[in-house]
């Protein structure tokens, strides 16, 4: 790349779209939003529209990036056919429906030279960083994630995320799993899950997990989507020096010594990422916290509760 702007397009424009990554791209100096792809037009004045993905690449403007904000299930294909021309993805979370898959497109990335980001954005919330830095040396005794939020509030008719691929409560116990896995400093695997599963969905709507890390601590895990008021994205993690807590997703670090709040900085923290590894030629593709909500398919046992209905 050189020192121009990158023009990128985003295709799916739904509410992730709308509200992160559209503002994010404005507010980067390094992007130009230049095109979207949706099935109706978001009528955005200066930004081109099309209906596919395969329509923009063939007629559209010139791009140079695509964020595939899509549900997981139809992702590999709309990626592939990008990395196939040559242009930089950035794959929303989860970075795809299946671990082959994305296996597949970080080797079609390799072998085309383009770049493969799969973004996290939790990771970057203001307290992680701090927070990895601290635990770096210290001994975990024990961590308790209760991750509780309203599903009619953030997904809202969204029938899609119910489906197979669609991870239902582990969309957004991802988000958790992804800061553990990049905070704690031992990687930890699942010893046993419960699954509650509405009668009338394929994904769970909330799930108790069980991990430990590699040292023998235990790491335990309360997901629920039916949580009304307030909602409770937690991390507490106790060491040999004292106990440290994220709240609010990552952007309230809680340590020892007192206690320190950000502004969100995720989404724009995930833009600077990809233009990062835009201009130095790689790739960046994370599947430990699939590979773990995979594991809890797996190995989980399905309890059935009560049916589920916007």
């Amino acid at each position: 790349m050189t020192t121009n702007k990158i023009r990128v397009a985003i295709v799916g424009m739904g509410k992730i779209a709308v509200d992160q990554h559209v503002p994010s791209i404005a507010g980067n100096p390094d992007y130009v939003l230049t095109a979207v792809v949706s099935s109706r037009d978001p009528a955005m004045p200066g930004v081109a529209w099309h209906k596919t993905l395969q329509s923009l690449l063939d007629d559209g403007p010139a791009i140079d990036a695509v964020a595939l904000c899509t549900p997981p299930q139809v992702r590999y294909e709309l990626a592939s056919l990008a990395l196939s021309r040559g242009v930089h993805v950035f794959l929303e979370k989860p970075p795809g429906a299946t671990l082959a898959e994305v296996g597949l497109l970080e080797a079609q990335a390799t072998k085309s030279g383009a770049t493969l980001f799969a973004g996290w954005h939790s990771r970057f919330a203001a307290g992680v960083a701090p927070a990895r830095a601290w635990l770096a040396d210290r001994r975990v005794d024990s961590v308790s994630i209760v991750w509780r939020e309203d599903v009619r509030h953030w997904h809202p008719g969204q029938a899609w995320i119910w489906e197979p691929g669609g991870l239902g409560v582990f969309d957004p116990g991802i988000n958790a799993l992804s800061i553990a896995t990049h905070m704690l400093p031992d990687p930890f695997f699942l010893t046993a899950a419960t699954l509650s599963t509405p009668a009338n969905r394929a994904a769970p709507i909330a799930a108790d997990l069980t991990f430990r890390d590699s040292r023998g601590a235990p790491v335990t895990m309360d997901l629920d989507w039916r949580q009304t008021g307030p909602q409770s994205w937690d991390i507490v993690v106790e060491t040999d020096a004292g106990t440290l807590s994220l709240a609010k997703g990552g952007a309230v670090l809680t340590l020892p010594s007192g206690v320190e709040q950000h502004d969100d900085e995720e989404y724009p923290g995930l833009y600077a990422r990809f233009a990062t590894l835009i201009r130095a030629g790689e790739s960046e593709v994370d599947v430990t916290p699939l590979k773990l909500v995979a594991d809890a398919f797996l190995r989980g046992t399905r309890v059935a509760v009560e049916n589920f209905d916007d």
